[in-house]
Order: structure tokens, then C-alpha cells, then sequence
């Protein structure tokens, strides 16, 4: 079997590609490599491409037939909540023209099976936590509105061309198995957090008068190696599947933390005093999102394994590694 993951040389992407390389069976890597890495895939065949480019769908069409492509593993996409909130009409065409290239791709070189890396973010922000798939769905920002519309739209190819798809609601994804393939960016709280800490600055609080416990946004963290793990089983799932099927599936831990008490875990972690710094609300956040795991657990078997300490030191260390 021959997977492609596309967004492979990104921080999820890299930790699915070494989940799938440790595992077995054949592994191809398509990314643009605006935020991705090279090394961090080294030894995976790599292709350059740029999947909400012009003329990508041909590329990605050549791609899979030549390399005999079964199944894709669509990650690539943008992800900053406050970003999409300034530039709307660019995440449409980085998340949503994006997918509909690699979808057409997928069908046109009779790819079977699509397992799309979708987000919470397509709650918006919920009236109870605990949410399950069947929970409404109403994005507050358009990375959120980016995520649905990908997801309307697989769905619409699963039924119309008989391509086995799931779209994975992943949570608030953090930590790492290895300095190598840790989370380099800055649009998420824990490595935010730890690159304030080690520079000894205040961390910035965005908003504290959410309707929580202490007034801070709570979340729903997974371990980066639990979500990998989830594309594997989903991806056996898939395959056992009748053509045309599509399915979401949340992929979180069942609980959530506070920022406030992230910053707890944290102290804990690094030794080290964590200030902070109260600032105003950012565009786009809502107050609590946890996920309800009940569908996956059941249907699929997987749980997360590991959880909110062994995710900040993962990271942590990680980052004493790199400085």
C-alpha cells in the first residue's frame, strides 16, 4: 500500500510520516514547504508542490498514478485562527481550494481512500463541552469556516465518486516525540508559552473573563504522537469500509485544561516561574471547546495515551535541545 501525506514536512504531518515509516509499507511526502521541513521527513521520498497552486490537481493527478498511490493523508493547510480572521479570501484558497485540487487529484488517479485533518475549530464555540460529532456546527472564524467547507465538500466526493473518506476534528495538538520533529511555529498556546519562559518574558493572557472556571479559554489537549497513531487506525478503518462512506471523527482526550492551569503544568515542567501578562480577547476564540471521544473509542478503538505533563515536558525538552 503507497500513502501520500500531503503537508507531510509540517509538525503533524512529520510525526504521522514517522508513525507510517516506523510501521511499514511505502510513503511519499507532498508539501510546499512554506512551513514545512525537509529534514524532519529525511529518507521519505519528497515532492515539491504546492497543493493550492495553479495547476496542482494535474501534478497531484501525474503524482498518484506514477507512484501507484492508494490512500492520502490530507494535512496540508493553514491553521491560525487570528491570521484567517485578516486574511479570509487567502485561507479560502490555501484550505479550500487546496482540498478541492487534491480531492479532484485523488479521484481522477482512482485513489481509494482520503483521511482529511480537520478541526474543532468547526464547533465555534459550543454551549456545552464534551462535544460530539453530532454537535452543531458554527464556526467563529474562517480558519473554522475553511474546515467545514472542506469537509462539505469530501463528502460530497465520497458519495459522488465512491472515494472512502473520514475527516478527523482534531483538538488542541501539542508535544512531540523527538526535538527533530517538534512543533516550530508560533500559533499554539504550550510551545507559546515555553518560548516565553525560556526568554524569561511575561506570557501573554489573551482575554479573562471568558465564562470559565478562572475566566480563561479551556481546551482540549492531545499528545502529537496519540494524533499520529489515530491516522493509522483511522486509515485501517477506512479500508475495511464500502465505497462512498464518509465519516467525522473527534480526535482529542475527553477532558480540558484551562490556560491558566496549562501555565500550572508548565511551572511544574520547567522548574521555572511563568509571569503573565492579561490582554485583551483575540478575534475568533471560544470560551471552552473539549471533545467527546466516545464514536472513535467505540468505533475504532483508539484512546489517547498520554496527557497534559508528559505533553509540556515533551515540548519542553525539545526546546532545551534546539535553543
Amino acid at each position: 500500500m503507497t500513502i501520500a501525506v500531503t503537508g507531510g514536512a509540517g509538525y503533524i504531518g512529520a510525526h504521522v510520516v514517522d508513525a507510517l515509516v516506523e510501521r511499514g509499507g511505502s510513503v511519499l511526502v507532498v508539501d510546499d514547504l512554506s512551513a514545512g521541513e525537509r529534514a524532519r521527513v529525511d529518507g521519505v521520498p519528497q515532492h515539491r508542490i504546492d497543493v493550492a497552486g495553479p495547476g496542482a490537481a494535474a501534478r497531484l493527478t501525474a503524482l498518484f498514478r506514477i507512484e501507484g498511490v492508494d490512500a492520502v493523508i490530507h494535512l496540508a493547510a493553514r491553521k491560525a485562527v487570528g491570521e484567517s480572521v485578516q486574511r479570509p479570501l487567502w485561507y479560502t484558497r490555501q484550505n479550500v481550494t487546496g482540498t478541492e485540487q487534491l480531492l479532484r487529484a485523488a479521484v481522477d488517479a482512482g485513489v481509494a481512500d482520503v483521511l482529511f485533518s480537520s478541526s474543532a475549530a468547526v464547533y465555534g464555540s459550543p454551549s456545552e463541552p464534551g462535544v460530539t460529532e453530532e454537535t452543531p456546527t458554527r464556526p467563529i472564524n474562517p480558519y473554522g469556516w475553511t474546515k467545514l467547507a472542506g469537509e462539505w465538500l469530501a463528502a460530497d466526493v465520497a458519495r459522488a465518486h465512491g472515494v472512502r473518506t473520514t475527516a478527523l476534528r482534531y483538538f488542541n495538538v501539542a508535544g512531540t516525540r523527538n526535538a527533530a520533529l517538534a512543533d516550530r511555529g508560533a500559533f499554539n498556546l504550550i510551545p507559546i508559552v515555553l518560548r516565553h519562559v525560556l526568554a524569561g518574558t511575561p506570557v501573554p493572557i489573551f482575554g479573562d473573563d471568558y465564562d470559565t472556571t478562572d475566566g480563561t479559554c479551556v481546551r482540549d489537549y492531545v499528545h502529537v504522537i496519540d494524533i499520529a497513531e489515530a491516522h493509522l487506525v483511522a486509515l485501517d478503518h477506512l479500508r475495511r469500509r464500502e465505497p462512498g462512506t464518509f465519516d467525522v471523527l473527534n480526535v482529542g482526550t475527553g477532558s480540558g485544561a484551562s490556560v491558566r492551569e496549562v501555565l500550572d503544568v508548565v511551572a511544574r515542567a520547567t522548574g521555572r516561574r511563568v509571569r503573565t501578562v492579561v490582554s485583551p480577547r483575540r478575534p475568533g476564540d471560544a470560551a471552552a471547546v473539549t471533545a467527546n471521544i466516545d464514536r472513535i473509542a467505540t468505533e475504532l478503538g483508539w484512546r489517547s495515551r498520554f496527557g497534559l505533563e508528559e505533553i509540556v515536558a515533551s515540548a519542553w525538552e525539545a526546546l532545551l535541545a534546539t535553543r
